[in-house]
């Protein structure tokens, strides 16, 4: 995040860069920072002769040279964003020649999505020479609620941490779909406000009480009424809760009880770095450790990786997946 503000400003403060190139497996940042530039590089007035958006996919690399070369008309600069160029990975690599020698009143923009180009290249080397490379990496599901946090109190918003984590549960690392409920989230709550899981639950259709949060704490405390009562729920709503998202996140929890098991130093922060979590659920890990030795842990792994096998339709007996949960907790919890 703090590149992405770094260009922001620089972009701000007039220092614009002649060639932009945008890429990596996040697309989030890539959209973010081309919007930006679409928004704020030329005035109104100036965008409709200066600037264009090309698409990969209907466009050789020649005739982005071509229209990056072009003077502007009746304005200092012009704007030329391409997007979806990874549709020219075969070709990208031509780019290199107007990189070398770039037109200076042209803001060339490459969303290069999902991919990367190869840093032992020419085209790479160049980039680094005449223009800014932004390589936007994907965030570990374990780094999603830090930056759910950062995120709005950028906005003057704060968040309980089981809504951030019912967030992530529900919406993995896609920063787009995230951003895009923060937003509604947003629109419906004052400034200032502590988002509850209580506003997840009204304004996002995620339930409070019944979700894989809350049933991966009830196995830890092996509270076999809360257990039952939420894969009953399950069972009723598989398709808002399927279950190889469980079987995921269950077996996400039994590895790092097993990472738990092997430390020396079980302190608070100890715990917390080791684990990836943050320090307020550490306690939560503690209780389950307790209720699950080393022994155990190892068994319910293997119960987990059974339980995945046949939820994809492998073996004799196929079960309805409201089925396969319901033995597996069994299996679990006894």
């Amino acid at each position: 995040m703090s590149d992405v503000a770094k260009i922001v400003s620089d972009i701000k403060n007039g220092n614009v860069k002649p060639i932009y190139f945008l890429m990596g497996e996040e697309p989030y940042y890539i959209d973010k920072i081309s919007e930006f530039i679409e928004k704020n590089v030329l005035s109104e007035e100036e965008k409709g002769f200066n600037q264009m958006v090309l698409y990969g996919r209907d466009v050789a690399v020649e005739e982005i040279s071509d229209n990056a070369k072009r003077f502007p008309m009746m304005a200092e600069k012009q704007v030329v964003i391409v997007k979806e160029a990874q549709d020219l990975s075969r070709t990208i690599e031509k780019l290199v020649s107007y990189v070398e020698n770039p037109q200076p009143s042209t803001v060339l923009v490459i969303c290069y999505k999902y991919k990367t180009i190869d840093k032992r290249k020419k085209l790479y080397k160049s980039l680094q020479k005449t223009g800014l490379i932004y390589d936007s990496k994907k965030l570990y599901e374990n780094q999603i609620a830090e930056w759910i946090r950062r995120v709005l109190l950028g906005k003057k918003y704060k968040i309980e941490n089981k809504a951030a984590s019912m967030l992530v549960e529900f919406l993995g690392n896609d920063l787009s779909k995230i951003s895009n409920e923060l937003d509604k989230l947003m629109v419906v709550l004052p400034i200032g406000s502590t988002i509850s899981a209580k506003d997840i639950e009204e304004n996002i259709g995620i339930s409070k009480d019944y979700n894989n949060f809350e049933l991966r704490k009830a196995v830890g405390e092996r509270n076999v009424f809360k257990v039952n009562q939420i894969i009953n729920y399950f069972a009723q709503n598989q398709k808002a809760n399927p279950l190889v998202v469980t079987i995921s996140l269950l077996n996400s929890l039994f590895t790092q009880l097993l990472i738990y098991h092997t430390l020396q130093d079980k302190s608070k922060s100890s715990v917390a770095r080791a684990l990836k979590v943050n320090p307020f659920f550490v306690s939560d890990y503690i209780t389950a450790a307790k209720n699950y030795p080393m022994r155990k842990v190892s068994q319910v792994i293997a119960f987990l990786r059974e339980a995945d096998v046949r939820s994809k339709g492998v073996g004799a007996n196929a079960l309805p997946s409201g089925d396969i949960l319901k033995e597996l907790m069994f299996k679990i919890i006894h």
